[in-house]
C-alpha cells in the first residue's frame, strides 16, 4: 500500500534540536539538508502517488466551491485512515507524551514544511480569502501571511472588504493557525510536503474533536487522581525522612508510602493507554460498559410505545389491525404515544416496543439501548427518518442482550464514534438505511451484530469496523461510498479471540480504499516472507493489498484446513473477479487465524505448557464468507494493513 501520509518518517521525531525547530535557525539549517520525502516508501517503485526524485507534483487538484474564481488547491483530503494513523504514529508522535503532542508537531513541521514562498486559501465560518504565507512559527502551528494582490475574498456579508480583511490580520499580527490554510496548487511538486504537512496538522484527532468527550473527562479524572495520589506520596516521603527510622509510627508509613506508590503506577499505566495513539485506537473507549439495565417493569408489564408526530385515524387503525392488536393477541397489552422517538426509547424497560409512524424526527441526542427492545419502522426506511442534529460523539449505542432495529434510515450529523456501536449483547439491524457522516458501525469486543438487507453508506471512516472478540453477520447488504468497507482489526492478537465473521451476498461497491481492510500486527514471518519476495526478485511490499503475498512463506506450519493444493490455485485462476475476491478474503483470514494459533502455542511452550485449549487452537476468523460482490472499489477488493505492535 503506497502512504503519501508518511513525511519525514526517516528517523520519527527526534529530541534533540528541538529549541531550534520553532525558530529561525530551524529554517537555515533545512537549508542545507536533503529535505525527507513525504510521497515514497522503500522498495516500492510503483506507488500509484508517485516518487519525490519525479519531476513534478504527486499531488491532485480540486477547484474550490464558491462563486469566487480562487486557484486550484491541492487534493489532501484523500488519505485513508491508516495512511493519516501511521503518519502520526511514525514520523509526527512517535512515543511523545501528551504534554509533548504540541513540541513534536513543531519538530515535524519544521522538516518538511516550507516556511515561505507559497499561497493558499485562508478559509474561516465567514471568510475565505487568497493569502501568502511570508514565514512559519513553527511551535505555535501558525503562519505568518499577507494579502495576495488582486485581492481575492468571498463571504457571507458583501461589506467584507479589504480593509476589513487587513484590519482583522492586523489585531492577529498577521498570524493564522496553519489548519485554517489549504495551499494551492503548484505543479512542480515544490509544495507537495507542505500540502500534506498541513492537512496532517488540519486532521489530527484532538484539534478536531475525534477523541470522545467522555474519553478526554476520562483522562482528565484519571490525572487528577493521580496528582492528588502523588501529593499524598510526597507527604508520606517528607514524613518518613523526619522520623525515627526505628519507630512503628515510620514502619506504618512506608507501608502506606507503598500502597500509594502502586495506585500511582496503576494510573499512569491506564493515562499510557489513553495517551499512545495505537493503543487508544486498538483498545476503543467502551463509554457505555458499564450503563445499566433497567431491567423489567416492576408490574412486569410490557409496552408497546408508538412515535408518530400526528396521528389520523386512518393511520391508528391501520395499527391496530397491523401491529397492536394482532389475531394471535390473546391480552389486553399498554400503549403510550410519544412525539419523539429518544423520549420512546428512554421510556422503554426490558421486552418493550417501539414502533415508528412514517415522517421525519429531528433529535438531538444519543440512543442508549441497554435493554432488550424493538425499534421498528412502521413502513418503507425512507419514509420513517430518523435525522441527528448537534455535535455528539454518537448517535447510537446498543448493550441490550437482544435489541432489535428495523425499516428505519438513520441520519447522522457531526458526529465522533461514528452512526451506530455494539457495546454488548446482540444487536439485530434489518432492512434499515444507514446515511453516515463521520463513521459507520462498530462492532466492540465481545459484541454481535446481525446486519441483513440494509443499505451503509457516506462513512469518512469504515462503513463497518469489527473488533477482535465480536461476532459479525452481514447478510445481504449495500455498503458504499465510505473511505473503506469493511475494517476487521486483530490488533490483540494475544489478548482478544479472533473476530468470527460471516459475509454472505453483500454488494460493496464505490468505497475509496478497500472493500474489506484487514488490520494486524505485522509477525516474524512476514519479515521472512518479504525477504523472501526480494530474494525472487519482487520489491511489492508485504501490505499491497494483495491478501495473499504474505501467505509462501508459512505454508508449512498451517494446518491442513488451511493450504491450498495446486489444483485449487488452477481452479482460482479460472474463476470470476467476484469469486476471487471471496477467495481473497477468506484465505487470508484462515492464514491470521493458522498464525495466531502457532503464536499462542510458542508462547505456551516458552511457559512449559505443552497442552492447549483445543476450542481456542482451532478458532476461526470466520464462519462464512460466500457470493459477495466487490466493485469499482478505488484500491481493489481486500488489503492487509500490517504495524508493529513494538512502535
Amino acid at each position: 500500500m503506497a502512504e503519501p501520509g508518511l513525511a519525514g518518517c526517516a528517523a520519527g521525531p527526534q529530541r534533540e534540536g528541538r529549541d531550534a525547530a520553532a525558530g529561525s535557525d530551524a529554517r537555515q539549517e533545512r537549508a542545507g539538508e536533503a529535505k525527507p520525502d513525504l510521497l515514497q516508501e522503500d522498495d516500492d517503485s510503483s506507488s500509484d502517488y508517485g516518487s519525490g526524485d519525479k519531476p513534478g507534483t504527486a499531488l491532485g487538484r480540486t477547484v474550490p466551491n464558491g462563486n469566487v474564481f480562487f486557484p486550484d488547491i491541492f487534493h489532501t483530503n484523500h488519505l485513508l485512515f491508516y495512511e493519516r494513523f501511521k503518519a502520526y504514529q511514525d514520523c509526527i508522535l512517535a512515543d511523545c507524551k501528551v504534554s509533548e503532542v504540541k513540541e513534536f508537531t513543531a519538530e515535524y513541521l519544521a522538516k518538511v514544511l516550507e516556511p515561505s514562498g507559497w499561497r493558499a486559501v485562508w478559509r474561516t465560518n465567514v471568510f475565505e480569502v487568497l493569502v501568502e504565507v511570508v514565514d512559519v512559527e513553527y511551535s505555535a502551528l501558525k503562519a505568518v501571511v499577507q494579502l495576495c494582490e488582486p485581492f481575492l475574498c468571498e463571504s457571507r456579508d458583501s461589506t467584507f472588504t479589504f480593509e476589513c480583511v487587513q484590519e482583522l490580520l492586523e489585531l492577529k499580527e498577521h498570524k493564522i493557525l496553519l489548519q485554517e490554510l489549504w495551499v494551492v496548487y503548484d505543479e512542480s511538486g515544490e509544495f507537495d510536503q507542505t500540502a500534506l504537512a498541513v492537512e496532517h496538522v488540519r486532521h489530527y484527532d484532538i484539534l478536531e474533536h475525534r477523541v470522545p468527550s467522555g474519553l478526554v473527562a476520562n483522562y482528565q479524572n484519571l490525572l487528577s487522581q493521580c496528582e492528588e495520589l502523588y501529593r499524598k506520596f510526597l507527604d508520606v516521603r517528607n514524613s518518613i525522612s523526619s522520623s525515627d527510622l526505628d519507630s512503628e509510627v515510620e514502619n506504618v508509613s512506608i507501608v502506606e508510602g507503598l500502597k500509594l506508590h502502586e495506585k500511582i503506577e496503576h494510573l499512569k499505566r491506564k493515562l499510557k493507554v489513553i495517551e499512545n495513539p495505537l493503543l487508544r485506537y486498538v483498545f476503543g473507549y467502551q463509554k457505555y460498559s458499564s450503563l445499566q439495565a433497567k431491567g423489567l417493569r416492576p408490574t412486569g408489564d410490557k409496552i408497546t410505545h408508538v412515535v408518530s408526530s400526528t396521528m389520523v385515524a386512518s393511520m391508528l387503525q391501520s395499527l391496530i389491525r397491523d401491529k397492536l392488536c394482532p389475531k394471535s393477541c390473546g391480552e389486553e397489552q399498554e400503549i403510550q404515544f410519544h412525539n419523539d422517538p429518544l423520549a420512546a426509547v428512554n421510556a422503554c424497560y426490558e421486552g418493550d416496543t417501539v414502533i415508528i409512524c412514517p415522517g421525519h424526527y429531528v433529535v438531538d441526542g444519543v440512543f442508549c439501548i441497554a435493554d432488550s427492545v424493538e425499534l421498528e419502522g412502521y413502513g418503507l426506511p425512507d419514509d420513517i427518518v430518523i435525522e441527528k442534529r448537534g455535535k455528539g460523539d454518537n448517535f447510537v449505542d446498543c448493550a441490550g442482550k437482544n435489541i432489535r432495529i428495523s425499516s428505519l434510515k438513520l441520519v447522522q450529523h457531526d458526529a465522533v464514534e461514528g452512526i451506530l456501536n455494539v457495546h454488548h449483547g446482540k444487536t439485530t439491524l434489518e432492512n434499515c438505511v444507514l446515511q453516515c457522516e463521520t463513521a459507520g458501525i462498530t462492532v466492540r469486543t465481545s459484541a454481535e451484530l446481525l446486519m441483513k438487507n440494509s443499505d451503509l453508506y457516506g462513512a469518512k471512516g469504515a462503513g463497518v469496523a469489527i473488533y477482535p472478540g465480536s461476532t459479525c453477520t452481514l447478510l445481504g447488504n449495500g455498503i458504499h461510498h465510505c473511505k473503506e468497507g469493511i475494517l476487521i482489526k486483530n490488533f490483540l492478537h494475544e489478548h482478544y479471540d479472533i473476530p468470527k465473521i460471516t459475509m454472505v451476498n453483500n454488494m460493496i461497491h464505490n468505497n475509496e480504499g478497500y472493500g474489506v481492510v484487514l488490520v494486524r500486527p505485522a509477525m516474524p514471518s512476514d519479515v521472512k516472507d518479504a525477504s523472501a519476495e526480494r530474494t525472487k526478485g519482487n520489491t511489492q511490499p508485504i501490505q499491497s493489498g494483495n491478501g495473499t503475498a504474505c501467505v509462501e512463506g508459512f505454508r508449512q506450519e498451517l494446518p491442513h484446513e488451511c493450504l491450498t493444493d495446486k489444483s485449487e490455485l488452477c481452479e482460482q485462476a479460472e474463476v470470476s473477479e467476484q469469486t476471487e475476491g471471496n477467495y481473497k478474503i477468506a484465505h487470508e483470514l484462515r492464514v491470521t487465524s493458522a498464525k495466531k494459533s502457532q503464536l499462542h502455542k510458542r508462547r505456551l511452550s516458552e511457559l512449559g505448557i505443552t497442552q492447549a485449549d483445543d476450542n481456542l487452537m482451532s478458532q476461526e476468523m470466520f464462519v462464512s464468507i460466500v457470493g459477495n460482490q466487490f466493485k469499482w472499489n478505488g484500491k481493489g477488493s481486500f488489503g492487509t494493513f500490517l504495524f508493529c505492535p513494538d512502535s
